[in-house]
């Protein structure tokens, strides 16, 4: 059976540039990456594809808009059993679900009769922007009825199952952070999801790949019709029957238990304020300027996340890469047509019209 990983994490937490460290530390691994957005255009799966280049060992298969795994998502189980017919050629998959999904959705699927054959579920993984975590960002609200409050909450709320379902949380972002700092971090990270069975540090947004695949925390059996996840030595949990309401998953060391499938679908169904658009311009950018509209923006819109590629001479383009207030720009290595300014918003009923007229007012050009 092939192992699957699943990276997931909130909005901005850096899976994408870890992911980018796993792929290099590969050693010998052959792997399959499904990247998902929550977006129209696919902007990590460019960087990834950029940092592979030609290395015909690691194979891409970009998930843009929409929510990998979800109920709407028509290519999930026919891309792993395409690659399941290429086994021989892959060693494991990586699977980056979008910032604003739950990975209880893909391990789902990866239990159901079309996959459970060809697939076990090596581990899921959460990478957390340590700095945000500490700034209280991820708390929820002390007011009521208010928009701000509501944003908290949806977060909060996220961050929350994000974590509870994970098996191993990476603290990322963590360079300029003190012991002190780190030790907070992860008693805030317990407190909210006790289960969580090992904690790693990301430096440099970097993991050590052995902490990362090859962990085997989720080990089926199988019985004539069933697949099975085999209970704790120990445990008074009884392995199930059937799996076809539950995702089944038991961490190792720790009480069997299970989660209820129901809460992946926690996003379509209940909380539709999610929103992503792009907005475009033709005309060249200071990508100074740039960086400061957005942090503009992020202070007084309900935007969390930003990210693109900025358009700065005619053949020349700049990678903007924005968590709330938070926006670095890149001018190094980036290969991407420089036809138009491109920048991805995505955040908790944020008005587009609003946010184009913001962009010209401070960038002087039209953005549709």
């Amino acid at each position: 059976m092939i192992p699957v990983t699943i990276v997931t994490g909130f909005l901005g937490s850096g899976k994408t540039t870890l992911l980018g460290s796993l792929i290099k530390s590969r050693q010998s691994r052959r792997l399959a990456l499904l990247i998902n957005e929550f977006g129209e255009v696919s902007i990590d799966g460019a960087l990834i594809n950029s940092s592979v280049g030609d290395d015909e060992h690691v194979r891409i298969h970009d998930f843009p808009y929409g929510l990998i795994a979800y109920g709407d998502d028509e290519h999930f189980i026919p891309t792993l059993q395409a690659i399941a017919e290429r086994r021989a050629n892959v060693d494991h998959v990586l699977i980056e679900t979008s910032g604003l999904a739950l990975p209880t959705a893909v391990m789902a699927l990866l239990q159901s009769p079309e996959l459970a054959g060809d697939f076990v579920l090596d581990a899921t993984l959460a990478v957390v922007d340590t700095p945000l975590l500490l700034s209280d960002q991820f708390d929820r609200s002390l007011s009521i009825d208010s928009p701000q409050a509501a944003v908290a909450d949806s977060v909060a709320t996220l961050f929350e199952q994000q974590l509870e379902y994970a098996d191993v949380v990476v603290l990322n972002k963590i360079d300029t952070l003190d012991e002190d700092a780190l030790l907070l971090a992860e008693q805030r990270v317990r407190d909210r999801a006790p289960n969580v069975r090992f904690l790693e540090l990301a430096y440099n947004a970097q993991l050590d790949i052995r902490l990362a695949l090859g962990l085997r925390l989720h080990q089926p059996t199988f019985t004539a019709h069933n697949h099975r996840f085999t209970p704790l030595p120990g445990s008074d949990t009884p392995t199930l029957d059937s799996h076809a309401r539950l995702n089944g998953h038991v961490h190792s060391g720790l009480a069997g238990h299970c989660h209820g499938l129901a809460t992946h679908k926690h996003f379509h169904e209940q909380d539709p304020g999610w929103l992503s658009f792009v907005l475009r311009s033709p005309e060249p950018q200071q990508a100074e300027t740039i960086k400061q509209a957005l942090i503009e923006i992020a202070k007084t819109e309900p935007l969390l996340r930003s990210k693109g590629f900025i358009k700065t001479a005619p053949d020349q383009s700049v990678l903007v890469q924005g968590v709330r207030t938070r926006v670095a720009i890149t001018t190094d290595a980036i290969k991407q047509s420089a036809k138009e300014s491109e920048l991805v918003f995505i955040g908790y009923h944020l008005n587009r019209n609003t946010v184009a007229a913001l962009l010209f007012r401070m960038t002087a050009t039209n953005w549709k």
